[in-house]
Parts: structure tokens; C-alpha cells; sequence
């Protein structure tokens, strides 16, 4: 089967993608609603206030998933490199124009839309990565010709990042590329350069904050360290604690009356582990990693380079998140600003990661996973594999 009689080709979805991606949405609907209500009451009078504005953003993104899985994501290898450049030029605006929200300068306004560009930016890196590897093919292991230049895009977005500052976002959008260029066997030696050169950059970076320094060493000395930099992870452990193995119920949480402050965002974990216990954290990380093996395996069937890297990029992506936020939560982190993706409160994060989600379906319709018919009965053969592209990318 030639490449574009592959494009008009549909298989089914991956299922298993997709329903996974839906009860963590529908899960958070409830958890979020739990963990917000005593601050929202006593914030705004109405115990449903953040309720409702997640619910909007769960809806759409529910949408954007039907229907970006129906768009060929060929479509978006020509748009990477201007969506990744709007992206950089909404980083830069946020940093020059946009107001500090406690300390740090991550949101920008449009037209009445608030958002984080640090959202767009990472999948923005992650979409052009994936079609400049996809070009250089082998090049790649050329340090002038394939490495540098990707690696140009990474050092532009992640600096822009850590500016705000956001050092938990820019230190993921590292170590992501990082395994995406591996992935695309990059030479071991220049990935070794490139993580020498972040290590003393970080270091520098996290002593010139104190609170940063503060959260590190918190993690570090555990229970005897800074009891304010430690209090988060201490009231999330207690609310593991509080869940046991079955947990309160929903709805039943203690820790969100006041002790865990904002758990509806980075702690929404913490709030799992006490209505829903072992059983339900359990079963959150079980959904991230069917995630994880499904989109996996739908990289290694992709019909074309371009079509792997990206699954592997937005797959990479979005369990590494998980896990991290899993990590902070229990303590088994230092403690970072990053969110759960398609579980916490949060409109760009729910909202961009949606779209990540649909276009990782739309590359499982074009593998063999799932065939609608097999190659005998449509008089054709099997698609051999694409090569990768010839040409300049930057």
C-alpha cells in the first residue's frame, strides 16, 4: 500500500488508549470537585466554583479528542516549526509583559483567555522534534548537521521556561528530548555532553531561589528539615495515611478542609489516596501505564518515522508527568509545580494534553493494530516501511 492510499486508510482507534484517557478525565471531574469545595466556598461562596470551570475544560477537551483522532497528523509535520516559533514568541511576551501571579510570570491573557504558553511550548518541542529527527534520519549522529540543531530549539524553549521561573516544567521539556533524541539513537557521547552541560546550569540555578534551595533540602533531610518548605508533602502523606487501603469515600477527604492548601492542582494525588485508598492510586498509575505500553507499541507500528517519534514523544510526555506528580506527592521527589495530566485543575494543561491524546489516537488508526480489513481483502498489498525523509528542517 503506498504512503497516501495509507493516509486514507482508517483502522480502528487503540480502545484501550482512549478509555484510558477518558476515566482519568471522568475521575477527575469527581476528585477535583472533593479536593475544591471547602477552599472555593470559602473563597468565592460557592462550593462548586471550581467545579464548574473544570468541568468546561474537560468537555472541551473530550471534543478535541473526537475530534482531532479523526485528523491525519501528517497534517502537522509542515506546522511545527511555526506553531514551536509562536510558541517561543508567546514565551517571550509572557515574560515581558505578562504580570507575576506569586512570584512568577507563567500566564498570559488574550482576549479574556487566561493560559500557560509553557503548555503549548512543550508539545509545540515535542511535535517538531519528532518531524526534524524524521528529516535527518541518520544525520541525527552528526553533531553539526543533525544534533545541534535540535538541540538549539531545546536550550531556546527550556531557557524561556526557566526565566519565568519554571524550573520543574523546563528540567521535564529536558529530560523528554533527551529520550526522544536517544530514541532516535543519537550518539551516547553527545547526549553525555548535553547532560553535563545542564548539570552545573541547574545547580546555579536552583541556588539562586532560595524557596527552590529550601524545597531541596526539604527533600533531602525529610521530617527534620524546613517543616514549611516539607508541609505539602507532609499533609499529602498524611492524607495516604488518612486512605489506608480502601479509603474514606468520596467526598470524604480531611486533608482538603483547609490542611493541604490548593490540592486540587499539583496534590490532586494526595486527595486520591484518601478518598480511594491503595486501591485507587493504584489504579490511576495502572491507567498511565496502559497508557504508556499502548502508545508505545503504537510508535514501534507507526507508518512512518515521523508518525513513531511522535507517538513516542506525546506518550513520553505525558507518563513522565504522572509519575512525577505520583513521586512529589509521596514524597519520593523534591517537590516541582507540575501538574497530573488530564487529572488536576487546569485548563492548559487538561486542554493541550487532549490534544496530544487525539493525535497519539489518530496514529494508532494508521497502524495494523487495529485492521478494519486485512490487505488480502482489500487486493493490496502491505505498506512497506517509509524511509525517512531527505531534506533541511530547523
Amino acid at each position: 500500500m503506498t504512503t497516501a492510499a495509507m493516509r486514507n486508510h482508517r483502522n480502528h482507534i487503540d480502545l484501550v488508549v482512549l478509555i484510558a484517557v477518558l476515566l482519568l478525565m471522568v475521575l477527575s471531574l469527581g476528585v477535583v470537585y472533593s479536593a475544591s469545595s471547602a477552599w472555593a466556598l470559602q473563597r468565592h461562596g460557592e462550593s462548586e466554583f471550581f467545579l464548574g470551570r473544570h468541568a468546561t475544560k474537560v468537555v472541551i477537551g473530550f471534543l478535541a479528542i473526537l475530534a482531532v483522532m479523526h485528523i491525519d497528523y501528517h497534517h502537522y509535520r509542515r506546522l511545527t516549526k511555526p506553531v514551536l516559533i509562536t510558541a517561543v514568541g508567546l514565551l517571550v511576551i509572557t515574560l515581558v509583559a505578562s504580570g507575576a501571579v506569586k512570584g512568577a510570570t507563567r500566564w498570559l491573557q488574550i482576549g479574556g483567555i487566561s493560559f500557560q504558553p509553557s503548555e503549548l511550548a512543550k508539545y509545540a518541542l515535542v511535535f517538531h522534534l519528532a518531524a526534524l529527527m524524521a528529516v535527518k534520519g541518520e544525520r541525527l549522529r552528526d553533531f553539526r548537521q543533525g544534533f545541534l540543531p535540535a538541540m538549539v530549539w531545546i536550550v531556546l524553549v527550556t531557557l524561556l521556561i526557566f526565566l519565568q521561573p519554571n524550573f520543574s516544567t523546563g528540567a521535564m521539556l529536558v529530560a523528554v528530548s533527551i529520550v526522544m533524541l536517544f530514541l532516535g539513537r543519537a550518539r551516547m557521547r553527545h547526549l553525555a555532553l548535553a547532560g553535563a552541560a545542564v548539570v552545573p546550569f541547574a545547580v546555579l540555578f536552583l541556588l539562586s531561589a532560595d524557596y527552590r534551595l529550601r524545597r531541596v533540602l526539604a527533600f533531602l533531610q525529610g521530617e527534620g528539615g524546613d517543616a514549611n518548605a516539607h508541609y505539602q508533602v507532609l499533609q499529602g502523606i498524611i492524607g495516604f495515611g488518612n486512605g489506608g487501603l480502601l479509603g474514606l469515600g468520596p467526598g470524604g477527604s480531611r486533608q482538603r478542609e483547609m490542611f493541604l492548601p490548593e490540592s486540587y492542582g499539583d496534590f490532586v494525588y494526595a486527595i486520591i489516596g484518601e478518598e480511594y485508598g491503595l486501591i485507587g492510586t493504584v489504579l490511576v498509575l495502572a491507567l498511565f501505564v496502559l497508557i504508556l505500553v499502548r502508545g508505545i507499541r503504537i510508535a514501534r507500528h507507526a507508518p512512518d518515522t515521523f508518525g513513531m517519534y511522535l507517538a513516542a514523544g506525546i506518550t513520553i510526555t505525558i507518563t513522565f508527568y504522572a509519575v512525577v506528580n505520583a513521586g512529589v506527592t509521596l514524597g519520593l521527589l523534591p517537590t516541582t509545580g507540575l501538574p497530573m495530566p488530564l487529572v488536576s485543575y487546569g485548563g492548559s494543561s487538561m486542554l493541550f494534553t487532549a490534544f496530544a491524546a487525539g493525535v497519539l489516537l489518530n496514529i494508532s488508526t494508521q497502524t495494523d493494530l487495529h485492521p478494519r480489513l486485512t490487505p488480502s481483502q482489500e487486493g493490496v498489498r502491505p505498506m512497506e516501511p517509509v524511509k525517512p525523509a531527505v531534506g533541511k528542517i530547523y
